[in-house]
């Protein structure tokens, strides 16, 4: 007998939870029957050394709603959330962070949001988590917001809805889980944001470290160029090369119109070498930005240029 399928999946990547596992499915069920909301949940193992494993699978024999995915070793949090999207059966998917600090009955609120959206992200606006946590978090959340475009105010939240359609056209790698609202902005779908509870730590610590400050920086470059400068990569390495370009004709007029003017010797002067310098560096970009324009054109019949909403064909088509 085929089982009905399930209003929401839930999307758990966890890393050393044993403690919060049972707990995190007690209260998203709880919420879920609340609601009248049939639900699965996916628990996504990224490598556990502790008892994370078994501590899915004691609650599996108790709740058929729950399945389990484990890594051979630790991939990162991009791709468990890769694996629960592709394992993940309902049109609605809403992820969460396995530590207990989203808090699951701020649920119908993302929902409620998700009706006029495809994604909703949460926004942890009392954060409890020390300063070395909410520090850098802001000034990443400020950079990303200028760069990208978009306004929000926690483009990291793990407490994320989506419609179906929106995770299909994700491809997470690295620690391209962060800017999410970003890739599906610029893919056209619709980002929303709703104001969250946040919990403090119930147990354990934190498992990400200041190594991610200097990983998300090259992400966000790799964001960037594949999302606003995708079809058109001569516009930043033109725009960079032009700038060098102007930087050092600039030095070199300034240095000729000394050596006219019988001012000095100029060849020995350090604004001569940084204005060569900055001229071949722009030359050089420019020649970068045309290549890849080249190579973009020759492979963009494989990848499209638009992504479809929706598509009605004619009635006269068969």
């Amino acid at each position: 007998m085929a089982t009905a399928k399930p209003d929401i999946s839930f999307i758990l990547p966890i890393y050393n939870e044993q403690d919060s596992i049972a707990e995190l499915a007690g209260e998203i069920l709880a919420v879920t029957a609340e609601n009248d909301l049939r639900a699965e949940l996916l628990f996504i193992d990224d490598g556990s050394t502790d008892g994370s494993a078994d501590a899915v699978k004691q609650l599996m024999k108790k709740h058929p709603e729950v399945g389990f995915i484990e890594f051979r070793r630790n991939f990162g949090k991009a791709a468990a959330l890769s694996a629960g999207f592709e394992e993940a059966t309902a049109d609605t998917i809403v992820t969460m962070d396995g530590d207990l600090q989203d808090n699951p009955h701020e649920l119908p609120k993302m929902l409620d949001a998700l009706k006029n959206a495809d994604c909703v992200s949460g926004w942890k606006i009392n954060r409890q988590d020390p300063i070395d946590k909410t520090l850098p978090s802001r000034i990443f959340n400020a950079v990303v917001g200028r760069l990208s475009g978009i306004k929000m105010n926690d483009f990291n939240c793990g407490y994320k809805a989506y419609r179906r359609q929106a995770v299909q056209a994700l491809d997470l790698y690295g620690e391209m889980h962060r800017f999410i609202p970003v890739l599906l902005h610029w893919q056209g779908f619709r980002v929303a944001e709703v104001a969250i509870e946040h919990r403090a730590r119930k147990f354990g610590h934190s498992k990400y470290g200041f190594s991610r400050i200097l990983k998300g920086f090259f992400d966000l470059l790799t964001v960037i160029l594949t999302t606003r400068f995708r079809t058109r990569p001569l516009h930043i390495f033109g725009s960079i090369g032009l700038l060098m370009s102007l930087v050092g004709v600039g030095l070199l007029v300034y240095l000729s119109v000394l050596w006219f003017m019988g001012l000095g010797p100029i060849g020995n002067r350090p604004l001569l070498f940084l204005g060569m310098l900055m001229l071949l560096l722009g030359v050089n970009s420019v020649g970068i930005g045309l290549v890849a324009e080249f190579v973009q054109n020759a492979t963009a019949h494989n990848k499209p240029s638009y992504f479809v909403r929706a598509f009605q064909k004619p009635k006269s088509r068969k």
